[in-house]
């Protein structure tokens, strides 16, 4: 992939580690070792500088005996929680300190509307309130049936009078948006003219003072386009009384109708805008301009998203030793029955037939004995570790609640961004995850084995489910969880394999039970064979595989 940055952001690279000099230290060195990745600070042998020789010594302390002056110096660790960047308890911490508006350009069936709504969920994970505003929706709520594509004709005055006027109404929605809580809009539409462009510019910049980015989306591969037009455009509601062959014909009038105007955003008679281009959908990358540390995010995750077709397996170790004590945490050995478990997953694997498959777990003992048996190439990744419960490791949930009975009660307050003392939260967690979904964006076909609190936060993340949401996600032992990238989302199978496990979910306090709590009911049996139940209506499968063990 070719990427080309026309205006790079400034920023240098993390200080190494500062070796202390031989003389006295400075206070600045002595900063500047704290600071630095390392708590090995070197002391010195030389006498002077006693203030800074005594912090030096107390950073061999424990935190807990530090005096308050040393310990502030120190960067977060497990010692120091109230020093990590997210609040024990409260509010998702605020990545933005100006609303943007994402706005879309490019041609029909150049994935826009994909890349609107899979940003709008990254974004929404690691907890920017984002929203997608489709033009497309305002126009069909203004106008009747759609009948054909004499509606985009440029000539057509009166339709293209309709389609600045939904545009202007968008636009007022975004700034009414941004304006009560939102911070990052996308604009998912056309936007193909330069005169569109500075209208949304005027609008934006000019008058309410939020910041603006065009991500255009260019491609000229035929094969794309035409799978884009297969798979979304012939299904969406203006077809929805034409059958295919009408449908496809008509569209790909509308696409002449665009192109007639097109007007490619451009370096020369746009100079002042921010924005990047993408070419086929990442084989080449264009940056403009870009400004501050959304904008920065946003390339880089674009950059790393592909749409070519894929599979990803999610399950949790098998059953472990810890398991079947009911201790959270550790890093327990597998139980006999989690080691039947590993057998049938390397069977079913293997009866798979995964083209390219890649195998991700964690560094804990029992996800890597899960895949003893798996024969495809593995990678283990620290990032996958279960949650860090802290000083509450290896415990029960009954021992948390005798023994810290206001921590039991916080955590269920919210459950989100509680922080164990010593610790991690959900929200620590997904921070920890986002450098592996970003390596998982990038993949072919993948199986990972983690741990209950991580997958619920990969479950998220591709179900785009919320704060709220995520740490009641049921994930339980024994099953895959099979994720199909679509369209404008993920099929979503869960497969049970027939060992026996203990039911680790633990219910949202006081929430009614779901369907879903039917199925987790199931974990612990023997489910009939070939019976297949579909979930909450939705696209989530679930199938059970017959027990020939």
């Amino acid at each position: 992939m070719d990427v080309i940055v026309s205006t790079a952001a400034t920023g240098g690279n993390p200080p190494a580690t500062t070796p202390l000099p031989a003389t006295a230290p400075t206070a600045s060195a002595v900063a500047a070792a704290i600071a630095s990745r390392s708590l090995r600070v070197r002391t010195s042998s030389q006498s002077g500088g006693k203030q800074y020789g005594e912090a030096l010594s107390e950073i061999q302390l424990c935190p807990s005996v530090m005096s308050e002056g040393t310990r502030k110096m120190l960067p977060p660790t497990t010692e120091t929680i109230q020093t990590k960047p997210f609040p024990i308890r409260g509010e998702r911490a605020n990545y933005v300190n100006s609303p943007h508006v994402i706005a879309m350009v490019g041609l029909p069936a150049r994935g826009k509307t994909y890349i609107s709504k899979k940003l709008s969920r990254y974004l929404n994970w690691i907890g920017i309130n984002t929203k997608v505003f489709n033009l497309g929706e305002y126009r069909r709520h203004a106008t009747d049936a759609y009948r054909s594509h004499e509606f985009f004709r440029p000539d057509n005055e009166e339709a293209m009078a309709i389609r600045q006027h939904c545009a202007e109404l968008a636009l007022e929605d975004v700034c009414n948006w941004l304006e009560n809580g939102g911070e990052v809009a996308v604009f998912d539409a056309t936007n193909s003219t330069r005169d569109r462009r500075q209208m949304i510019r005027e609008i934006v910049v000019k008058k309410m003072g939020y910041k603006l980015f065009f991500v255009e989306s260019i491609c000229d591969d035929p094969s794309i386009i035409e799978q884009n037009i297969m798979e979304v455009k012939v299904s969406s509601p203006d077809y929805r009384n034409m059958n295919m062959d009408e449908a496809l014909s008509d569209f790909r009038l509308r696409i002449e109708h665009y192109q007639e105007r097109y007007e490619p955003l451009s370096e020369e008679l746009e100079k002042d805008l921010s924005y990047m281009k993408i070419y086929n959908t990442g084989e080449k990358v264009v940056v403009h301009k870009h400004e501050g540390h959304i904008q920065s995010r946003i390339v880089y995750y674009l950059m790393n998203i592909h749409i070519t077709p894929r599979t990803i397996y999610l399950t949790r170790h098998g059953e472990s030793e810890h398991n079947l004590q009911g201790l959270i945490g550790g890093d327990s050995n597998l139980s006999e029955r989690g080691r039947r478990y590993s057998q049938a997953l390397a069977k079913y694997i293997d009866e798979q037939q995964i083209e390219g498959l890649r195998v991700w777990t964690s560094w804990l003992k029992r996800t890597i004995q899960t895949v003893a048996d798996v024969n495809a190439p593995q990678e283990r990744w620290k990032a996958l570790n279960e949650i860090d419960a802290g000083i509450c490791e290896e415990m029960t949930y009954e021992d948390i609640q005798q023994r810290f009975p206001e921590e039991f009660k916080a955590r269920d307050q919210n459950k989100f961004a509680y922080r164990y003392p010593r610790g991690e939260s959900y929200e620590d967690l997904v921070v920890r995850l986002e450098p592996v979904m970003m390596e998982l964006e990038r993949q072919g076909n993948v199986l990972v084995v983690s741990h209950q609190a991580v997958l619920r936060c990969v479950l998220a993340y591709f179900l785009d489910k919320s704060a709220d949401e995520l740490p009641y996600l049921k994930v339980p032992l024994h099953t895959i969880i099979k994720l199909t990238p679509v369209a404008y989302g993920c099929k979503v199978e869960h497969i049970m394999l027939p060992i026996h496990a203990v039911d680790t979910h633990r219910a949202k306090p006081e929430s009614e039970l779901d369907l879903d709590d039917s199925f987790d009911s199931t974990v612990g049996g023997s489910p009939p064979n070939g019976k297949q139940i579909i979930l909450n209506g939705s696209n989530g499968e679930c199938r059970f595989f017959p027990n020939n063990s």
